[in-house]
């Protein structure tokens, strides 16, 4: 057993845990914050995609001990109080989800992709590009692209 500590979404948290606890797991289960999904425990979907210290991980290839000192920022943490991130809002206004399940990783990939490369740098290949760690199984992507494209405008 470990004692982790770590700011989640602005608040300091902190509890033992297994050494082998997943940091999607520690999120979901010791946070109740669900909108982390966990689709596939092989890095392979995105679904689980959360920001430690300013970039876009996968939770559920990272221990929460790992993370202990850092500040992680999950779905749930990236609107500010009632007002959505212009990134959900974009996903929203552009029907970029369906079932849902892939939108919080999505969203959280793309936050990072705006940060990292500016709305300047963002066309459609890149986009899609950048998008390809997260599988979505229901869109074809061409909504979350153009969600992802309108957010930016927004961000920039």
């Amino acid at each position: 057993m470990s004692t982790v500590t770590m700011t989640v979404n602005g608040k300091e948290v902190s509890a033992d845990v297994e050494d082998r606890t997943l940091l999607s797991a520690y999120l979901r289960e010791n946070l109740s914050l669900t909108g982390t999904h966990v689709g596939c425990d092989t890095s392979q979907c995105g679904a689980c995609v959360v920001h430690v210290d300013g970039k876009a991980v996968k939770s559920c290839t990272m221990l929460a001990v790992q993370a202990s000192g850092s500040e992680v920022t999950t779905i749930e943490g990236l609107a500010n109080g009632g007002d959505l991130h212009p990134m959900q809002t974009a996903f929203k206004e552009n029907h970029g989800l369906q079932c849902g399940f892939c939108t919080p990783g999505m969203i959280m990939s793309a936050v990072d992709m705006v940060n990292r490369l500016g709305a300047d740098n963002l066309d459609e290949k890149t986009i899609r590009e950048e998008l390809e760690g997260n599988i979505c199984r229901c869109t074809g992507y061409h909504n979350i692209v153009r969600s992802i494209e309108a957010a930016a405008k927004q961000m920039s």
